[in-house]
């Protein structure tokens, strides 16, 4: 009988097991191993001492139990090992009664507060909302902290197929809300998984957590099963990257963590090895880490100097213009005062697609290889530049003989690729203000708002031909994102996959509200749909992302057939978790863009062809909506349907590649 207090619990029926055989049973938490032989049942902690192995999964062989690890031998009824042996898993009282046989269990203690609990409090109070991972064998401790804190409803969990699919989640997450998403993977291959969407986050500027489950402290380094230097995986992609050891102050690790991925903008990596998981962690001596007291205010004016500078260009300029990037998505309605003040057309890079609506007077839609003729027609005709957020990518190409003031919070971004003529260091909303108040005696030049409706005009009766384009090998794009235009609601989150089709949404979709999410400067194929799941998230009801902002908006997003191929079995997890994603698929049948490039390059187009399903049949059989289009004439009503179902859809439109 157990020490202590105890319990009876029934096990099995009587009839349930054979005699000679052995079986596992789990009450409440405890995992048992129940034997039956010819004097009657047992019943064992299902470990074998040697190294856990799953007794219940063993066989009875001459009497004796054998682990089905390493053939060690217990006694089936009290575990007792034969000589010279003496380590024996502990064993309990059974008995027989009309309904079943039952053994007597020590009574289940409360669960204690542990290391993973106080760093699971520590990323919550940081404003962690959501988790997407895979739980594994060597992260159990951490996974039941954070099913304690889904319990308590201070976070939510999304368990995904591919842990690549978990970083592109939170990272979309962070793009998104500026706020902070946590993936979480098991030690070895799960956590090598991540990389992918963590470069995406580094290279894009958004915060994201990760958290790597580890082998055991007392065989790493030695060669054991999944160990790996993930210390030394992790250290360039990672601007902060720590490992949580037994003697660590864990809510500091994990304050500096939270601290570093919001601050910076950027990745930052907390290894836990197994057996530090579950140490104890009482509230009194080990109490969750805070943001309060650690950050301030980033709303950095600029200096005085450089603000007169600017001023003293713009106020000479008769054609000035704005190009807003991903990095001015803060303080948008602050940049846009200032270009109706200047009177000056605005454009955006392709990652800032939609911070300004096309339908905005002074909006010319992108600038760059997928953009529109108007924005670089307004680039070429004007006198100076003045840009918010824009990294200079070579794709967006800035022309950078004109005069520039360039506004950036981050002082290496500034005039980083060349001499710019002001380099203005300041939050953008703050520096557009700013300038807005030094600038508020200029006197307009005027005239810009008929030439961006001129442009207009020009090149939307281009893109009416474009859409009337047909080879007979599918639909073309301009017809493809003209629909989209009309159909998605104007408050819709939007990731966009990487692709042809990504260059076509930039020069054919215009936006009227809707905020757009790319793999930028990776560029991973992949990303759209692992984003949306990441984009949905924030968009729950009763989510604090944004303060709100985005609760109860609508997710589409947009990827051809080879980037959807990539986590195509993540739709079983939108449907899992009922995520209202609509998700547009153009199908070519190939790796359109890498056709096009082999032709550009005049090379033989060669292994870019792809060997499909239906995917709107996939879907079904995945439980989502499945629909295909196959003309243009059916666009209209198949996206409607698909952007009103209360759940995953996917609309499958077969695409000509060439007519993009």
């Amino acid at each position: 009988m157990p020490a202590g207090e105890f319990a009876w619990h029934r096990l099995i029926g009587v009839d349930e097991l054979e005699v000679g055989r052995v079986t596992t049973v789990t009450v409440e938490r405890e995992n048992l191993c129940v034997t039956r032989t010819e004097a009657g049942f047992g019943c064992l902690a299902n470990a074998c001492p040697h190294q856990g192995g799953p007794l219940g999964e063993g066989s009875i062989e001459g009497g004796w139990l054998r682990c089905p690890w390493h053939g060690y031998d217990y006694s089936p009824h009290d575990g007792t090992p034969p000589p010279p042996f003496d380590d024996a898993p502990a064993a309990y009282r059974t008995e027989i009664r009309s309904d079943g046989v039952y053994a007597a269990l020590p009574v289940a203690r409360t669960r204690p507060r542990t290391v993973s609990d106080q760093l699971v409090e520590t990323m919550t109070s940081w404003g962690v909302e959501w988790v997407f991972g895979m739980v594994g064998h060597s992260n159990l401790g951490f996974a039941d902290a954070l099913r304690q804190a889904e319990a308590d409803g201070s976070l939510q969990f999304i368990g995904v197929r591919h842990e690549g699919a978990a970083s592109f989640a939170a990272t979309a997450y962070g793009k998104l809300t500026g706020e902070l998403a946590a993936c979480f993977a098991i030690a070895g291959p799960g956590s090598t998984n991540l990389l992918t969407g963590l470069y995406d986050a580094k290279m894009d500027r958004a915060p994201v957590l990760a958290v790597s489950g580890q082998v055991p402290s007392s065989v790493r380094g030695r060669g054991a099963f999944q160990d790996t230097d993930l210390s030394a995986v992790f250290a360039d992609v990672s601007r902060y990257s720590a490992t949580v050891q037994a003697g660590s102050n864990a809510a500091e690790l994990m304050n500096l963590a939270c601290k570093t991925a919001l601050v910076e903008r950027d990745v930052a990596h907390l290894v836990l090895p197994d057996e530090v998981q579950v140490l104890a962690a009482t509230q009194e001596a080990s109490p969750a880490g805070s943001p309060l007291g650690r950050t301030g205010s980033r709303r950095i004016a600029p200096p005085t100097d450089a603000l007169e500078q600017a001023v003293d260009v713009l106020s000479a300029a008769a054609r000035p213009m704005i190009i807003v990037g991903h990095g001015a998505r803060s303080g948008i309605d602050d940049i846009v005062t200032l270009a109706e003040a200047l009177d000056a057309p605005v454009a955006t890079t392709f990652k800032g697609k939609g911070l300004v609506a096309d339908q905005h007077p002074l909006s010319c839609g992108v600038l760059g290889r997928s953009g529109t003729p108007i924005a670089s027609w307004f680039m070429n005709e004007s006198d100076v530049l003045v840009t918010f957020g824009v990294s200079f990518a070579n794709h967006t190409g800035i022309a950078a003989y004109k005069p520039i003031v360039q506004v950036d919070f981050d002082p290496m971004a500034l005039g980083r690729f060349h001499a710019v003529t002001v380099p203005l260091l300041a939050d953008v909303g703050t520096g557009a203000r700013a300038l807005a108040e030094a600038l508020a005696g200029r006197t307009a030049p005027g005239g810009a708002e008929a030439e961006v409706a001129q442009r207009w005009a020009i090149w939307r009766a281009e893109k009416q031909r474009r859409r009337a384009d047909d080879r007979g090998s599918g639909l073309n794009s301009a017809a493809v994102f003209e629909a989209l235009s009309r159909l998605v609601p104007a408050d819709a989150i939007m990731p966009v996959d990487v692709g042809n089709h990504a260059y076509s949404f930039g020069r054919y979709f215009e936006p009227c509200g809707q905020a757009v999410l790319m793999s930028g400067y990776l560029g991973s194929i992949g990303f759209a749909f692992p984003a949306a799941m990441g984009c949905w998230a924030a968009t729950r009801r009763g989510s604090d992302a944004g303060g709100g902002r985005w609760a109860g908006r609508k997710v589409v997003s947009v990827s051809g057939d080879g980037g959807f191929g990539q986590y195509a079995m993540e739709l079983t997890t939108a449907v899992k978790y009922r995520m209202d994603i609509t998700h547009v698929l153009l199908n070519n049948g190939e790796l359109g863009k890498i056709s096009k490039e082999q032709r550009a390059a005049e090379l033989d187009v060669w292994q870019t062809s792809l060997h499909n399903p239906s995917f709107a049949e996939f879907a079904e059989l995945c439980g989502a909506m499945g629909r295909h289009v196959w003309a243009a004439s059916e666009l209209d009503a198949v996206l409607s349907e698909a952007l009103a179902h209360p759940g995953p859809a996917l609309v499958e439109v077969m695409t000509d590649p060439l007519l993009v």
